[in-house]
């Protein structure tokens, strides 16, 4: 139903005849594994859908994992499914393409929990050995209905019979749908209100799928202990793959086309530790560290330069880390490399201070905002005239802002940038609470065609982010393990790769 249809070559097929068809049907052992165990994540999914339920009563409410994406001709990208499916259901990395959730109201109150996808055909049908893109022979072992169940405790169904389940009885009527995550899915949802005689326009429509979609963004804002024990699993393994980026440094060197090396290095460590990379890795040299998200990777890594790696391992569970480390190829920073490289440290320390209850999330911002200003002002780069509290005014400043023009922190979680769809009242004027895992991540970028930067500045770019939960007290750095300052990122870079002398 969701995926999109792929081109079919009519040079190319199976075998067609009668004897055949009956030879594949025949001969395969029985398969008599046991349904896979109940998740550790179920009951945690549970939760959330029961605080969803509570949420949306007497609401018939659809949740889409989304299908597969064709990237070219016949071959597709891998599957990700939709966040908020992946955090209702419990599934993370391994569900099925075209799989929905589905959130069906009780009369007593509440809600009942199914989840339609596609299970495996029998090998005696012809999708066993001729689908390409479901059948076994072509994709590997696939979940059955008793599978699901038993791992995630809810009800299993096929897919074929979701539309008809969509249109029954007067819930139809009240549906609500993820529309992004499946446009097609969309219209069905549509079509079935409109059967059902809503009362409500189709702007209206729109408007309460996206006051779910709010409401499924805003359900991620405070970690449970388990999701943050999935991000503390996240940020090591993302650790380990930037001690390998660190410990292949001078090959990058050697080998030329360098960024695609490190880029590489941190792909096959976030295959091998996770699910795979978060978001395309930024692996930036020299001059590149300046555009601020150059994820092209076809740049030289050059002694004498600084590359900026701003990169995170997404773990089975689709939890994701996001860090930042701006490393000296050589081992060692020069002194401008330093002096830019310490403010925005400073900065950072600013801003992670800033991360407590009770504060707003863009006091933040502020805190790093402040103190890269002050140093801009020091090092004499605003227009003559200005002063700190000038560039610093909320309407009318922002001189300083022509060398950190993006924001200091973002949310963290399931996705890079999580609970994206919140209003600015509840993101950017929302208050931190104890759960919530953010970046903090200031930077400052001196592009080499920029006149108004110090000769010696230019084609220099420096960013430093960490990946913070927000406690009872104040915060903890979940990637501290991670050294952030210049004479500690050198010891680093020393003891994972040897002296810069023996390099």
């Amino acid at each position: 139903m969701t995926s999109e249809n792929q081109p079919k070559a009519g040079h190319r097929g199976t075998p067609v005849s009668t004897e055949f068809r009956e030879f594949m049907a025949s001969g395969w052992a029985t398969d008599d594994r046991a349904p896979a165990p109940r998740a550790e994540v179920a009951d945690h999914a549970a939760r959330r859908r029961a605080t969803l339920s509570q949420r949306f009563p007497g609401e018939r409410l659809v949740i889409p994992g989304g299908g597969l994406k064709v990237r070219s001709n016949d071959t597709d990208y891998t599957f990700r499914p939709h966040t908020a499916f992946a955090h209702l259901s419990g599934l993370g990395a391994h569900t099925e393409p075209d799989s929905v959730l589905v959130l069906d109201p009780l009369p007593e109150g509440g809600h009942h929990a199914v989840l339609y996808f596609r299970p495996p055909a029998p090998r005696d049908t012809e999708e066993f050995y001729t689908d390409s893109r479901y059948g076994e022979f072509w994709v590997g072992y696939r979940p059955t209905i008793a599978d699901v169940e038993s791992e995630l405790g809810l009800t299993a169904r096929h897919i074929d019979s979701l539309a008809a389940d969509l249109a029954k009885d007067d819930a139809a009527a009240r549906l609500r749908v993820v529309r992004s995550a499946d446009p097609q899915l969309a219209e069905v949802v549509d079509a079935a209100r409109t059967q059902a005689g809503t009362s409500l326009t189709g702007e209206q429509q729109e408007e309460a799928d996206d006051e779910l979609a709010r409401e499924l963004s805003a359900m991620r804002l405070l970690k449970d202990e388990w999701e943050v024990g999935e991000m503390r699993k996240a940020i090591d393994a993302t650790h380990k793959g930037f001690e390998a980026i660190i410990a292949t440094l001078p090959e990058a060197v050697r080998k030329g086309r360098g960024e695609r090396w490190v880029e590489g290095i941190f792909g096959l460590y976030a295959r091998h530790e996770g699910n795979g990379v978060g978001y395309e890795s930024i692996c930036a040299s020299g001059d590149h560290a300046n555009t601020i998200h150059w994820t092209k990777n076809t740049g030289e890594v050059r002694e004498g330069d600084l590359i900026l790696v701003d990169a995170g391992i997404e773990i089975d569970s689709l939890f994701t880390a996001d860090i930042t480390r701006t490393l000296p190829v050589s081992g060692r920073f020069t002194d401008v490399q330093r002096k830019i490289y310490d403010a925005v440290h400073a900065a950072q320390q600013a801003g992670l201070e800033a991360v407590k209850p009770g504060n707003k999330f863009s006091d933040i911002h502020a805190a790093a905002n402040e103190v890269i200003a002050r140093h801009l002002h020091e090092w004499g780069l605003l227009p003559e005239g200005v002063t700190l509290e000038q560039t610093l005014a909320p309407e009318h400043g922002g001189w300083h802002r022509r060398w950190m023009v993006h924001g200091t922190s973002h949310h963290l979680g399931m996705d890079v940038h999580d609970c994206q769809l919140l209003l600015r009242e509840d993101y950017m004027d929302g208050e931190l609470k104890p759960g919530m895992i953010l970046t903090v991540e200031p930077g400052l970028y001196f592009k080499a065609d920029d006149l108004l930067a110090p000769e010696e500045f230019r084609g220099i770019g420096v960013r430093i982010e960490d990946d913070v939960l927000v406690t009872e007290d104040g915060y903890e750095n979940l990637s501290a393990a991670m050294p952030r300052g210049s004479y500690e990122v050198e010891a680093w870079i020393a003891r994972v790769s040897g002296p810069t002398e023996d390099r």
